[in-house]
């Protein structure tokens, strides 16, 4: 026998409009977190804004992961406050959590042979029994084409090589059409070209009003990329603001305990972040 169909939900029940440029999206303030009884943020004060990319960078160990997950509303805070879309971000239940906000974890596993095509439809969940519904097939193949995994959309995920799994995660995320995507170092395990893609897809995201925050170690992608960028160091949010200002040879040597300098880049003026390195090293 047939199962009934579920009633649908209105819209409005699960969303609201999406924020204008320029709009306050996530905001923390004087966050700390405790791990195992160890201090990983500490009074971090940081807001997300629609529109923009900002990209959070610093030494391994800094706290970019938890401060993202924090964001996420996925690691709770041990003291201060996080505000997603206007209200503390406990306030909200995990269904009204997954349509705001969108996120993509370091590693990707799955217990069972789900297809790419399965694992990128898992995005949609959230909507189902909404008149968001409606738009599953074409944001799943939307979310496809963009990441350029529609090659293997029939192969099982766990046949994928790294970087194929890495794409099809990041396509899940596209197709939540969440209006903060959170990603976690998206680009570890992408080849120079699929790198430059992740990113042009968030700079794509960002103009059409959308807040993205993405944790990055090649600092010369957050340059070339990102509007703001958040330094870590052991905890603490060194600093914010555009790339030319953060990324600076006296802050990064200090920071990254390492000697680099930075040159402007011969086309677009971007930091150019380069370490210093003894003559004849390879």
């Amino acid at each position: 026998m047939p199962r009934p169909a579920l009633p649908r939900r209105r819209r409005q029940d699960l969303t609201r409009s999406r924020p204008a440029t320029g709009e306050v999206f996530a905001e923390a303030r004087a966050a700390e977190v405790r791990l195992g009884g160890r201090q990983v943020l500490e009074g971090v004060d940081l807001s997300l804004r629609a529109g923009e990319v900002l990209a959070l960078v610093g030494p391994n160990g800094a706290g970019k992961s938890t401060l993202l997950a924090a964001l996420a509303g996925d690691t709770p805070l041990t003291s201060g406050s996080l505000c997603l879309a206007g209200r503390p971000v406990g306030q909200w239940t995990p269904r009204e959590l997954a349509v705001r906000r969108a996120v993509l974890p370091q590693a990707a596993t799955l217990a069972f042979p789900f297809t790419a095509e399965e694992v990128v439809r898992m995005g949609r969940a959230p909507w189902a029994g909404t008149f968001e519904e409606d738009e599953d097939d074409e944001a799943v193949g939307a979310a496809m084409a963009d990441t350029q995994v529609g090659g293997f959309a029939a192969r099982p995920f766990s046949d994928l090589s790294g970087g194929e799994r890495a794409r099809v995660a990041l396509a899940r995320v596209l197709a939540q059409r969440a209006p903060l995507t959170l990603l976690d170092e998206p680009t570890a395990a992408l080849d120079l070209r699929h790198q430059e893609l992740v990113l042009a897809l968030c700079r794509s995201r960002a103009a059409r009003a959308d807040a993205v925050a993405i944790v990055l170690h090649d600092l010369n992608l957050a340059a070339a990329y990102a509007h703001r960028v958040a330094l870590l160091d052991a905890g603490h949010l060194v600093t914010t603001g555009p790339p030319a200002t953060v990324l600076t040879p006296e802050m990064l040597t200090r920071v990254y305990r390492h000697p680099v300098e930075v040159h402007p880049h011969p086309a677009t003026a971007a930091p150019l972040v380069l370490p210093v390195r003894a003559p004849g090293a390879d």
